[in-house]
C-alpha cells in the first residue's frame, strides 16, 4: 500500500498559539508534498438571547470580530509564502465554527485538515464543545491536531 500523498492541505487557525504551531505544521507538509495549503479561520459569531417572557424588542446586533480574523488570515497566508509555499491561499467566514470549517471541506476537497488543540480540559470541552474533537469525528478527510509541548514528562 502506497503512502498517502497530501496534496490539499487546509490549516484552520484562530490566532491562538495552537493556531500558529497547527500553521507551522502545514506549512511543513506542504513543503514535503509540494502540496497546496488553505488557510481558513472563522469567525465566531456572537448569539443574542431574549427571555421568554420579555417582549421582542430590536437590539444593536453584536460587532463581529471578522476584521480580526481576516487579518490572522492575512498574516498566516503571508507567512507560507515567505517559508516558500507556492500555492497558498486564505478564506475567512464567520458563523458556527464547527459548521463552517465542515463546509469548507464539503466544498475543496482535501487530503488533510490540521487544526491547532487548546487542550480544555474535561469540564471546559463539555460544556463548550472542542473544535478539534468535532473536526475528527466529522471531516471527511483525515485529521492533524497539534498539541503543544507538554509541561509534565512520563518517568
Amino acid at each position: 500500500m502506497a503512502p498517502p500523498e497530501f496534496k490539499r492541505i487546509a490549516v484552520a487557525v484562530d490566532g491562538s498559539p495552537h493556531g500558529s504551531l497547527a500553521l507551522d505544521y502545514a506549512i511543513d507538509l506542504a513543503h514535503r508534498y509540494q502540496g497546496q495549503l488553505s488557510v481558513l479561520a472563522v469567525a465566531p459569531i456572537q448569539p443574542v438571547y431574549a427571555l421568554p417572557n420579555e417582549p421582542f424588542t430590536t437590539s444593536a446586533l453584536p460587532m463581529s470580530d471578522l476584521p480580526r480574523y481576516q487579518k490572522i488570515v492575512e498574516e498566516a497566508v503571508a507567512r507560507a509564502e515567505k517559508a516558500g509555499v507556492s500555492a497558498v491561499t486564505g478564506l475567512c467566514e464567520d458563523g458556527i465554527v464547527v459548521d463552517e470549517i465542515l463546509a469548507f471541506l464539503d466544498q475543496h476537497p482535501t487530503d488533510l485538515l490540521v487544526i491547532g488543540s487548546r487542550g480544555l480540559s474535561a469540564a471546559r470541552r463539555l460544556l463548550l464543545g472542542s473544535v478539534s474533537t468535532a473536526m475528527v469525528t466529522h471531516a471527511p478527510c483525515p485529521v492533524l491536531v497539534v498539541r503543544g509541548a507538554s509541561t509534565t514528562r512520563a518517568p
